[in-house]
C-alpha cells in the first residue's frame, strides 16, 4: 500500500508472575500506528488481559508526539496506571520508542 503516512511499531516486555494475561501471552507487548511527519500516536494496542485495561492503556497514549520523548507517558503509565502491569507497560513502551528513534535514524540517513 503505497503512500501510507503512518507506521506500525511494537515494543515488548515480559509479564509479572500471577497476571491474568501471563496465562495467555508470555510478555506484553504494545503497538502503534504513528504519523510520519510528526511522530504522533494515533492508534495503539497493547496485550493486557482485560478490554477495560487496553482501552485505558490507549487514552495515555493517543495524541502522544513521540518526537518529544516519552517522559509523560511514562509519569502517566507509572502515577495513574495502579495495576500490576504497569512496570510491564514502562518497559514495553521503552522499547518501543527505542524502536522508534532507531527507525527516524535509519530512515533519515
Amino acid at each position: 500500500m503505497a503512500g501510507l503516512k503512518t507506521y506500525f511499531l511494537a515494543g515488548h516486555s515480559r509479564l509479572p508472575q500471577g497476571m491474568a494475561a501471563q496465562n495467555v501471552f508470555e510478555s506484553l507487548t504494545i503497538t502503534v500506528e504513528i504519523d510520519k511527519k510528526y511522530g504522533v500516536i494515533i492508534e495503539s494496542s497493547c496485550t493486557l488481559a482485560t478490554e477495560h485495561g487496553r482501552h485505558y492503556v490507549q487514552q495515555i497514549l493517543k495524541g502522544h508526539s513521540l518526537q518529544d520523548g516519552i517522559d509523560e507517558i511514562v509519569e502517566s503509565l507509572k502515577n495513574d496506571y495502579r495495576g500490576k502491569a504497569a512496570n510491564a507497560l514502562i518497559a514495553a513502551m521503552k522499547d518501543l520508542y527505542n524502536q522508534y528513534i532507531s527507525y527516524e535514524n535509519s530512515s533519515h540517513v
